[in-house]
């Protein structure tokens, strides 16, 4: 027994708190199981690196991707963040950025500097990395134009190049190792270019990351949504996704709802998030964008405050086992 002050731990400062599940697994779930080699996205991912130069998971908003990517690379690297590096592209991002360019100094005058990509060759090159992965993780990649960022270098990042040397723009002689892994993510409605290079799409396996309904069910019991609210959450998901074959636009996954727990929670990401996507996606539509509204609307039981027409629409749709015919 002592008089001295009992010190208060956080869960964090335990290591079984968010920061430790982020840095383990690349989660804010403290409960997620920890990544193993044997998790079917990181075989996956094994067996397409063997084949071909990095991986693209491309999808709509909400769909996991930047979590599969984090999750892959933390596996590849058992956890040591030295040997990761995360870049997101942008329309402006430049060959100078990414691989090799002059950087100005405080005096005035500029030095020639390695970027991200010539960085992660010489760490997967060095000794001590001899047999280990090294992980090159790009954020957005359809938002930049991936010819223009990657330069000759585009052509060295086919399997049966690696090794090889080729030139950079300063006359510098350089290689791609083999154990240089890319990992990608993009949506591909959002670019800053037409398209994404088709030289570069060649050389990357491509993973379609799409709205998932049985992991939209699965956070819903993790989090123990009430019945009614998670049968209509369902039946929205459906409805909207479906109307997303038209509108790809309209697409929403199912990452939205992962911290999704009461009626407050799930009315939040139709307040501060999904609504402004499906605005965008029926700008031209305002029609569809209000049954899309009223569909939402739905998933609530009706209050005394609300309007007499707007709780026949959320009885009618509460009712319904599938929408019975589409807008076209």
């Amino acid at each position: 027994m002592t008089t001295a002050p009992v010190r208060l731990l956080t869960a964090d400062e335990l290591g079984i708190g968010v920061a430790a599940a982020k840095a383990e697994h690349a989660s804010n779930r403290p409960d997620e199981p920890t990544i193993e080699w044997s998790d079917p996205v990181v075989v996956e991912a094994r067996w397409l690196l063997e084949r071909f130069g990095g991986i693209i998971y491309t999808g709509p908003p909400g769909t996991g991707k930047t979590w599969t990517v984090n999750k892959i690379a933390n596996a590849l690297t058992s956890g040591d963040k030295s040997r990761v590096r995360y870049v997101q592209f942008h329309p402006s991002y430049q060959y100078e950025d990414f691989m090799q360019g002059f950087r100005p100094l405080e005096d005035g005058s500029f030095v020639l500097r390695n970027g991200h990509f010539m960085e992660m060759c010489e760490k997967a090159g060095a000794a001590e990395n001899e047999g280990r992965d090294c992980v090159l993780v790009i954020d957005e990649l359809s938002r930049g134009d991936a010819g223009r960022v990657f330069g000759e270098a585009l052509t060295y990042l086919e399997k049966t190049k690696r090794g090889l040397p080729f030139k950079l723009a300063s006359g510098a002689e350089a290689t791609v190792p083999a154990n240089l892994v890319i990992l990608a993510t993009m949506n591909p409605l959002d670019r800053g270019v037409d398209e994404i290079d088709s030289a570069f799409g060649r050389r990357f396996a491509q993973v379609s990351m799409e709205p998932s309904r049985s992991a939209l069910i699965s956070f819903m019991e993790i989090n123990q949504l009430a019945e009614p609210l998670a049968q209509g959450l369902l039946r929205f998901f459906d409805f909207v996704n479906k109307r997303a074959q038209t509108n790809p636009h309209a697409a929403v996954g199912h990452v939205f709802f992962s911290d999704v727990s009461d009626e407050e929670s799930l009315r939040a990401v139709w307040d501060y998030q999904l609504r402004f996507q499906l605005e965008r996606a029926f700008k031209l539509d305002p029609q569809g964008y209000g049954e899309v509204q009223s569909r939402w609307q739905a998933i609530f039981p009706p209050t005394q405050t609300d309007a007499p027409e707007e709780a026949g629409v959320g009885s009618s749709a509460l009712g319904e086992e599938a929408p019975q015919s589409e807008p076209q």
